[in-house]
């Protein structure tokens, strides 16, 4: 109770209210709902209570996590939470220099009660039997549909032969595809299911989206930028390519901002977060590796400067803001290209995003067509592949808003 008051917490969250005595209770646990709704404490909290009372403590929980910051993320709450009970955690992840590894191999060493992990790394101590997770009683998979995105379903099921098999397993996932569900039934045991708005942005989230060509991308954030002062902006591009371009580019018109991608030292992603948490760094931009690896109070404004690859992404992305009952912006930039994926994204959420005005020192954008203009087929013409000549007419200059938006 002295954790929780010490870090602000009042009432619980719904997925907190039903996850919480049902991991309590024993149970097997499949817990689905949008990102930002508190689900790290969800199964944090129980399990602590759960340590309390376990006869031999040293490791006793396993927690997976897909990114090296969600990890670092997760081990950062639990130390909040468990401050008061003498119970230790250690977030072990690959990417460091030799000095970080051996303080992971020294807290292992010494009977940390709680492994915070990623998949590779983990994979890496249990061959080398340097891990013995012989008393391991709960593991928790956390994001684990960005998991499998990732391509770490061969290693979760090579990691689950080393546990053993009278344990609790937690699987959260802010969304339910069928690829989830069939790992579930593959190492849960009649696991209670607990589902909040599936696969659904949280309701604080006022979601915008430009209709517009590549080149007008870089002005429009500009001028999405001087609209507020925003004190906390992520900006999320498909490719590293993309990213480090896009920060150049800012850096040139005289924002303060920084890119984040995978390319990165570890310690150099460290500190770039520590700036932001601390709103010395106003700006980031970054690939998907933020979408699920980052926790951050008050972030006002997200940007996808590119249509995400899936719906999925596009949750997570826009998550990032109006995290606990907040509220935030999220502004989605859409191309001639990419308006086929962008309605498929709007089918996803059962509504039309709300399409703004171009600015008029900016021009006018393309007509918005659902079906997109990059899957029209191709026909053959002496001999020689060519797509046919376009059916409809050219945008007017100025979108006009679906009668459906909302």
């Amino acid at each position: 109770m002295e954790g929780l008051a010490s870090m602000g917490y009042v009432n619980p969250t719904p997925i907190q209210q039903q996850a919480i005595p049902a991991i309590l209770e024993g149970h097997d646990i499949i817990a689905c709902a949008q990102t930002g709704t508190g689900k790290t404490a969800a199964y944090i909290l129980p399990i602590l209570q759960k340590i309390l009372y376990t006869e031999h403590r040293h490791l006793t929980t396993l927690v997976l996590a897909p990114t090296r910051e969600l990890a670092q993320q997760i081990d950062q709450q639990i130390e909040g939470f468990a401050y008061f009970m003498g119970i230790s955690s250690i977030a072990v992840y690959g990417g460091g220099d030799g000095a970080a590894w051996d303080k992971q191999k020294r807290a292992l060493e010494s009977g940390a009660d709680i492994i915070i992990a990623t998949p590779g790394r983990l994979i890496a101590l249990l061959a080398s039997g340097s891990l013995n997770l012989k008393h391991l009683r709960y593991l928790v998979l956390d994001e684990a549909d960005r998991m499998l995105d990732m391509g770490f379903y061969a290693d979760i099921i090579r990691i689950i032969t080393y546990l053993p098999e009278t344990r609790q397993t937690l699987l959260f996932s802010a969304t339910m595809p069928p690829k989830i569900r069939a790992l579930a039934n593959r190492i849960l045991k009649s696991p209670h299911e607990v589902n909040l708005a599936v696969s659904k942005p949280a309701e604080g989230i006022k979601q915008q989206a430009f209709i517009l060509y590549e080149t007008q991308k870089i002005p429009m954030l500009k001028w999405v930028l001087a609209q507020e002062d925003h004190s906390s902006v992520l900006i999320f591009a498909s490719t590293k390519e993309n990213v480090k371009k896009l920060t150049s580019q800012l850096k040139s018109q005289g924002f303060y901002v920084k890119a984040f991608h995978s390319d990165l030292e570890q310690h150099e992603r460290d500190e770039i977060l520590r700036e932001f948490k601390s709103r010395k760094l106003p700006i980031i931009v970054g690939t998907d590796i933020l979408s699920r690896g980052i926790d951050v109070e008050g972030i006002s404004l997200v940007v996808n400067y590119d249509v995400p690859p899936d719906v999925e992404d596009y949750v997570h992305r826009i998550g990032r803001t109006a995290r606990a009952d907040r509220t935030g912006t999220a502004v989605t930039f859409v191309n001639e290209k990419d308006q086929r994926r962008f309605a498929d994204i709007e089918r996803f959420l059962g509504k039309e995003v709300p399409k703004l005005e171009m600015p008029a020192d900016i021009g006018p954008g393309p007509e918005y067509r659902k079906t997109g203009t990059n899957h029209k087929p191709w026909k053959q013409h002496n001999g020689k592949k060519r797509r046919p000549a376009s059916s409809g007419r050219p945008g007017k200059g100025k979108f006009r808003k679906s009668r459906r938006s909302t």
